[in-house]
């Protein structure tokens, strides 16, 4: 696969990404889920986190080797079983990505002092591209409700995008009960 073919290849990090992946504490764990070429993974580690990249596609994957204090994970998340089962992250981030039978997973990935930010594609999106089918598109308002029973919503957006092109998508930030606030005393 060229590079230019490769998932996420070229893509600016996320805003929302980073500015809530600055709640984490120093050295949290970090998993990156469906990271493609790993441009979150690239920014939790430059920050001293300890990554878990993870994704499907080995020549994505195959950029991230060099790069201190990330693990790079191959699996199928869609046919074959989750890869880490029992363990749990400070961090899960998801951008770009939706196979719903994964939230429950992805929730139970969390610690409980952790957070989760997820960024996709949401209804309406089909006017702009791809992602066009439903299977690929939230509902609106899912995300949140998806997350709410079980996490505190620090921030959740249903909105028309024009960077980095023209989209429709719904992000959230989202605590475990146990969150720990960083203060200016830390």
């Amino acid at each position: 696969m060229s590079p230019a073919n490769l998932p996420h290849q070229g893509l600016e990090v996320s805003p929302w990404v980073v500015r809530w992946l600055a709640l984490a504490a120093p050295g949290s764990s970090v998993l990156d889920v469906a990271c493609g070429a790993g441009r979150h993974s690239r920014l939790a580690a430059g920050q001293g986190h300890r990554v878990v990249a993870l994704d499907k596609n080995a020549d994505a994957l195959a950029g991230l080797e060099s790069l201190s204090g990330v693990r790079i994970l191959r699996a199928d998340i869609e046919t074959g079983e989750w890869p880490l089962t029992g363990e749990q992250f400070d961090v899960v981030i998801v951008t770009n990505y939706l196979h719903r039978p994964l939230f429950e997973v992805l929730l139970q990935s969390l610690s409980e002092t952790g957070l989760l930010i997820y960024e996709t594609f949401a209804r309406g999106n089909e006017r702009f591209g791809r992602p066009s089918s439903p299977a690929f598109l939230l509902e609106p308002g899912e995300l949140y409700d998806r997350v709410r029973p079980t996490l505190r919503v620090l921030g959740y957006e249903d909105l028309f995008v024009e960077l980095p092109r023209l989209a429709m998508v719904q992000r959230i930030c989202a605590c475990a009960p146990h969150f720990q606030w960083l203060s200016s005393n830390d």
